[in-house]
């Protein structure tokens, strides 16, 4: 019966193992407003392995997201890109963010944008499509800090959209 015990061990503990290992597709991007500078400031974070990839597919295969390494078109193939998949609306108002560059560090690339001219929030709306296009199960989560108040949305396929209020 010992017998039997550990060889069923041995057998179910390494397909448990497989069936838990999985490539999570997430990317957190931080949103602040600065009221003295009035001013929307937003971080993205993304591995970098996996927004390579979706560079390479959709714009050259030559991508290399690596300081050393890389093609001087990166900068404008991200902004492009970061301009298709995300949307902001502020007080029901699209409004258009500036690129203000990216950096590297360890696995994760930064991506800085901002919004400049923004006299007061109570309604915050973002899309956030970033990797949705190549993940089917890729989820960006939104955390934001406006108003003195944080908040926090879970974004997916197919409800990339997400709306705070800040009254």
């Amino acid at each position: 019966m010992k017998n039997l015990k550990i060889a069923l061990l041995l057998f179910v503990l390494p397909m448990l193992a497989f069936t838990t290992m999985h490539k999570y597709y997430v990317s957190v991007t931080s949103v602040e407003y600065v009221k003295e500078k009035e001013a929307i400031q937003i971080t993205s974070r993304i591995f970098i392995d996996d927004f390579e990839r979706l560079l390479r597919e959709r714009y050259d295969a030559k991508i290399t997201l690596d300081i050393e390494n890389e093609l001087s078109t990166i900068d404008m193939y991200v902004e492009r890109y970061l301009k298709e998949k995300i949307q902001i609306e502020i007080n029901g108002e699209l409004i258009p963010f500036h690129y203000l560059g990216k950096e590297y560090e360890d696995e994760i690339i930064f991506v800085y944008l901002e919004i400049e001219g923004v006299k007061e929030v109570k309604r915050f709306e973002i899309t956030n499509k970033v990797l949705m296009d190549l993940f089917e199960e890729q989820e960006n989560i939104i955390r934001t800090n406006i108003n003195g108040k944080n908040k926090s949305l879970l974004l997916r396929k197919g409800n990339a959209k997400g709306v705070l209020n800040f009254n």
